[in-house]
């Protein structure tokens, strides 16, 4: 299924220190598009036929990256000082592939932790770390395993599932895949929302992936899983057999301080505004996010700068920051 070409560089992950390089991989058969789109009725199934036209215009090429070397990696364990255990494993397999000409292959991690610690972000800064595309699936909301691998193209408004549209309209052969809160995957008992996982988590099985829209075998053998969760309670012994699990505690409180001024001084450099503002936070304002969770502390900062600028300084205060006691009114009408 795959194809190698010349090392070609690829500049999404340049602010690390190195450029990822890059093979072409073939993710999907010419012929096999052809066959299926020539077996089609006329004028019946249209998004399908869309389907199939799309990949042959894309091609089955992609590039499938990984780090010229061993990338710099002291931001993230600066950054997230609560997923050091999981940066070393990520690190050691990195350094297996990096001076050889074997593929980038991670184990399927699974990132178990309370709501807020900040799972989803690190899946993130991976992507951005490895140079490659990042997919994202939701199960919280999920009802029906077709999000992960399509439905039949013989249900009213079926379309590809998720795999299959960040592979094919996607740059990537290896693109980062999150599956965020996979404890919270619902569905009737007659189907298992999750069953697909169970082949695209195993590398020689994920090589001919097949959507149950398109029915054309896809290669995500290359694919590298993230999956998040709250608990372990409800998650299927076939998935937690297959990856890697790492608890993630809420980060302590001198981490949280290191998070919070790190998180200030991004948003005050992202924004032309944020110029306006001294480039520390005061240890007041530091010891009031501290007791926050990562996923807070951005909401929390974006009051604060749009507080203080009301009030017309330049520095944050303590009394900017949202009041932690507040309750959100509900919704709905005064009797």
């Amino acid at each position: 299924m795959s194809a190698g070409s010349e090392l070609v560089p690829v500049d999404s992950s340049a602010r690390h220190g190195r450029l990822p390089i890059a093979h072409m991989r073939h993710v999907y058969r010419l012929d096999e598009v052809e066959k299926r789109l020539g077996k089609l009725p006329p004028r019946e199934h249209e998004s399908l036929r869309a389907t199939y036209e799309r990949m042959l215009e894309m091609g089955p090429d992609r590039f499938q990256v990984k780090p010229s070397g061993l990338p710099a990696m002291d931001h993230l364990y600066d950054e997230l000082p609560n997923f050091h255990e999981v940066l070393d494993d990520l690190r050691r397999q990195l350094a297996l592939c990096t001076d050889s000409h074997d593929a980038l292959e991670i184990t399927p991690m699974l990132l178990l932790g309370p709501p807020g610690v900040g799972k989803t972000h690190f899946a993130r800064e991976v992507s951005q770390l490895l140079g490659t595309g990042l997919g994202f699936i939701s199960m919280s909301s999920m009802t029906a395993g077709w999000v992960l691998s399509g439905a039949s193209s013989q249900w009213k408004g079926a379309r590809p599932g998720k795999v299959f549209e960040t592979l094919v309209d996607g740059q990537y052969a290896n693109p980062v895949m999150v599956v965020d809160e996979i404890d919270k995957a619902g569905g009737e008992h007659a189907y298992d929302p999750l069953g697909s996982l169970y082949s695209l988590l195993e590398h020689d099985t994920a090589h001919s992936f097949t959507d149950e829209f398109a029915e054309v075998p896809i290669d995500a053998s290359q694919v590298i899983w993230v999956a998040t969760a709250n608990e372990v309670r409800s998650i299927p012994d076939p998935i937690l057999n297959r990856v890697n699990v790492f608890e993630i505690e809420m980060p302590d409180e001198e981490a949280s301080r290191k998070i919070a001024s790190k998180l200030y001084r991004s948003i005050r450099a992202d924004h032309a505004w944020g110029r306006r503002f001294a480039p520390e936070l005061s240890e007041a304002v530091l010891d009031g996010l501290s007791a926050l969770a990562p996923r807070e502390m951005r909401r929390a900062l974006m009051t604060a700068f749009g507080n203080a600028k009301l009030d017309g300084r330049d520095t944050l205060e303590p009394r900017d920051l949202p009041n932690p006691n507040a309750r959100r009114s509900p919704i709905g009408f005064v009797q």
